[in-house]
């Protein structure tokens, strides 16, 4: 009896340790404040900073630590994953100034904050449009970018304008002002052209994306890698071991 009660209390000392130990590693949440916006992040790691963006109705969460990608990152650097205001834990303001030209400079104020000269930027759908913008216009901030799920909004394409007519989804958590703002992300082909930065494109074989948005990217800039993800759509793609393995394999290629 001695001897199982013994058992016992070593079990339960080195549960609470395991848990202890989890519950430590687990990703760490922040907030801070652009213009009265509360913008909810988190962290996780410790090295070089890779800041990965979430797509259109989605989280960090969904995006990132759901599908392992931030605990992957994390083994090797210091990952920092954020809300865009209008979704998750991020304040939804309404006004639609809190959107377009405003995601990008929120990222800026987030390195800034954390003290940090250049990021890894990976971004997957919109995200990935906020991150493309962002190395148009602050490209001294970018270490190496990732489009997962997109490609090129075109500044002055239908496809701008088709974002700043859309209307909002019945129902849904995220502003409809957040949709409209997107064709502010659009970039000209002569700031596309400019970008000296390592790039790459990671998109699903059957993501309707790939011909909206990568196809035109891949007869601008021939020289940006594209990897399509077999047998994945645009809500899937991201669940798929190839892109995280992709994701990966291209931070750490461009980590110096």
């Amino acid at each position: 009896m001695r001897i199982l009660c013994r058992y016992q209390a070593i079990v339960i000392i080195a549960m609470t340790v395991f848990f202890r130990v989890a519950i430590a590693q687990e990703a760490a949440s922040h907030e801070f404040r652009v213009k009265d916006v509360k913008i909810s992040y988190l962290t996780e790691g410790q090295g070089p900073t890779v800041v990965l963006l979430h797509g259109w109705h989605s989280s960090s969460d969904v995006n990132w630590v759901k599908p392992g990608i931030v605990s992957e990152l994390a083994k090797s650097h210091r990952v920092v994953a954020m809300d865009l205001p209008g979704h998750g834990k991020s304040d939804k303001p309404s006004n639609e100034d809190a959107y377009g030209l405003q995601l990008v400079e929120n990222v800026v104020v987030l390195l800034d904050e954390l003290k940090v000269e250049k990021a890894h930027i990976v971004g997957y759908s919109i995200g990935g449009s906020i991150a493309l913008k962002l190395t148009t216009m602050h490209p001294h901030r970018v270490e190496s970018l990732t489009l997962g799920g997109w490609g090129w909004l075109r500044d002055g394409g239908r496809l701008q304008d088709v974002w700043e007519r859309m209307p909002g989804r019945e129902g849904a958590k995220t502003p409809p002002e957040f949709a409209r703002s997107v064709g502010k992300l659009a970039v000209s082909e002569g700031e596309l052209k400019k970008v000296s930065l390592p790039v790459k494109v990671i998109v699903g074989d059957r993501d309707p994306v790939k011909r909206l948005y990568v196809v035109p990217l891949q007869q601008a800039r021939t020289d940006w890698p594209v990897v399509e993800v077999k047998d994945a759509g645009h809500f899937n793609c991201i669940l798929k071991k190839e892109f995280k393995n992709e994701v990966l394999r291209w931070v750490k290629e461009n980590t110096k």
